[in-house]
Parts: structure tokens; C-alpha cells; sequence
């Protein structure tokens, strides 16, 4: 094995594979019974690396982790029992990111030529974060070299695609079952992140497209409930929603879509990658935060039927 694999000896949450497959690229923990028309996604706390991935970069462990919204999918684990679905990736974001268009490539990243209707210019790929990043925390480079093209689209066809079906599907049955679909889009967030000032550092982000992706009643009753457990909430800066609060969140046809974002400092050690002793009670708030959530009353929701495709 690879000496970087071993350089981090606090890894015991990472999981090691070698390959993917569609069958173990995501879970869905779906309730006995769903009882709301809620579903909580956490589309970037996979933690199953592919041991050739890891090999081949230039990073060791605990760096190219840094990318992970660590941990996210335990804090809101608990909306199961509540009666609500709870999707989440096993890859990790820096392998591949379901939170960008599917085809939004780097063509400098690659060896080979790109599909011709790959997004090569988005703000995302100048950054080095579309699809298959480049870089992963203080803009450090993952590979050594550049990628095959059939390895980029490979991992779109057997992880991307896959995870967006599953999304889909539960969105839709959720809608069909009860007129309407909340969709609640889980990250989190370096502590370094500043809010609508320089300032101020925000215990939560939401973000709903600027009002476009969910109701505003949504989104004013997040802000309410999260105030009201004396967290500092901020609303759309920096981080207004990614691809799937964008794409998902159609709130005149009864899809609605909340991105939201926790401060890590809250219940990580972010220099270990570890949980530290605030985890319980995030983990405990975000189930009150989600059983609050839930108690929006239909008649705010608009129901309307999803069309036939």
C-alpha cells in the first residue's frame, strides 16, 4: 500500500475500495413509513475512496480530504426515524462532485478530447472545482499528471448519472405522494468562511437561489428555527444554492429546494478530520431543526401535479 494511505492515523471514517459500481455508489435510508414531504440529501460526506485514486495523487489523505463535507450525513441522520428519506454519496467530492452539471470539464485536466457539449468555461472549471475537480482546499492540485478522457466519463456514467436517478426518483415519488417536495440540500463549510460582512462568521448558510429555488416560507422558517437555537444564520452569501438547489428547486410546479451549510468548527476538529465533543449536540439540534421544519403547514407549500414526461 501506498505510504500516503497510512500518513493520517486518525482514518478509521475513511473506507477504501477498488472501483465503483452503480450498486455501491450511494445509499438510500428510506423510513418504514415517509411521513412528510421532505427529503434530506448530503451529497458530499462520501468517504469511500478508491485505493488507485488515492495512490495516484499528490496529496496525502488527510489533504485531499479537506474537500469533504465531513460527517454531515451522521448529523442528520436522525430525520430516518422522523419519517423523511436521507440520500447520500459514498464517493467523495473530490473523486466526483454531483453538485455541478454533469459535464463541466477542465479540458487542461485531461488527455484526450472532451464531448462537444462539455461546459469547459463555467466560473466552477476556472476554479478548478467542476465536475472532477482539479484542486481540493487552499487550491492544492490532486493530480500529478493529467487524466485519461475515458476516466472523467466513466466516472460521470457510473457515479453521476446513478446518483441523480436515485435523487430524482425519491423526489418524485415524494411529490406524487403528497403534491409537493421539499428537498433539503445538506454541506458544510470551512470555519474560515466570512458572511454578508468580513466580519462575521456564520454558524449557518442557506441558500435558496436568491428566492428562486424554495418557498419563502421555507426558508424565513429555517432562518426562524436556527435563530431561535442561537446560531448566527446567514442567508445566500457566499453560498447561494450549487447545481442541485438550482436544477431541483422549481417551486411554482411544488419542488422546493433549501441548500444548507454548517460550520464545521461546530462539531469537527477540522485539522484531525475527526468529530470532537460538539457533535452530539449539532447532531441533536439538527434533529430538532428538521422536526420544526417539517411542521410548515401544507397550505404553504403549493401542490401542483408533475407533468408527464
Amino acid at each position: 500500500m501506498d505510504e500516503r494511505l497510512g500518513r493520517y492515523p486518525a482514518d478509521a471514517s475513511l473506507h477504501l475500495v477498488d472501483d465503483f459500481t452503480e450498486e455501491n455508489c450511494l445509499e438510500i435510508h428510506q423510513p418504514t413509513r415517509q411521513r412528510m414531504p421532505f427529503v434530506f440529501n448530503s451529497p458530499h460526506s462520501g468517504r469511500t475512496y478508491p485505493r488507485g485514486f488515492l495512490e495516484s495523487s499528490r496529496l496525502d489523505t488527510l489533504q485531499i480530504r479537506r474537500s469533504e463535507d465531513a460527517f454531515v450525513d451522521e448529523l442528520f441522520a436522525s430525520v430516518v426515524a422522523q419519517g423523511m428519506p436521507l440520500i447520500r454519496a459514498l464517493f467523495p467530492r473530490a473523486y466526483l462532485d454531483v453538485n455541478r452539471e454533469p459535464y463541466e470539464l477542465d479540458p487542461k485536466m485531461f488527455r484526450g478530447r472532451l464531448p462537444p457539449f462539455a461546459n469547459i468555461r463555467s466560473v466552477r472549471v476556472a476554479g478548478g472545482l467542476g465536475t472532477i475537480a482539479r484542486v481540493v482546499g487552499e487550491r492544492q492540485d490532486i493530480y500529478s499528471g493529467p487524466l485519461d478522457v475515458s476516466e472523467g466519463l466513466s466516472r460521470i456514467e457510473t457515479l453521476y448519472k446513478p446518483y441523480h436517478r436515485a435523487l430524482r426518483r425519491v423526489l418524485a415519488e415524494t411529490h406524487v405522494a403528497f403534491g409537493h417536495a421539499v428537498l433539503i440540500d445538506c454541506h458544510s463549510m470551512p470555519s474560515s468562511v466570512r458572511g454578508h460582512d468580513a466580519q462575521s462568521r456564520p454558524d449557518f448558510i442557506l441558500g435558496d437561489r436568491y428566492g428562486t429555488s424554495c418557498s419563502a416560507d421555507i426558508s424565513e422558517a429555517a432562518t426562524a428555527i436556527l435563530k431561535g437555537m442561537g446560531y448566527r444564520v446567514a442567508h445566500n452569501r457566499p453560498y447561494a444554492g450549487g447545481f442541485i438547489t438550482e436544477h431541483y428547486g422549481r417551486p411554482a410546479k411544488g419542488l422546493h429546494a433549501l441548500q444548507l451549510e454548517i460550520n464545521r468548527a461546530l462539531y469537527m476538529d477540522e485539522h484531525r478530520h475527526c468529530p470532537h465533543g460538539g457533535f452530539e449536540r449539532v447532531a441533536a439540534d439538527m434533529a430538532t431543526f428538521a422536526h420544526h421544519l417539517t411542521a410548515i403547514p401544507d397550505h404553504d407549500l403549493p401542490a401542483q401535479p408533475i407533468a408527464a414526461e
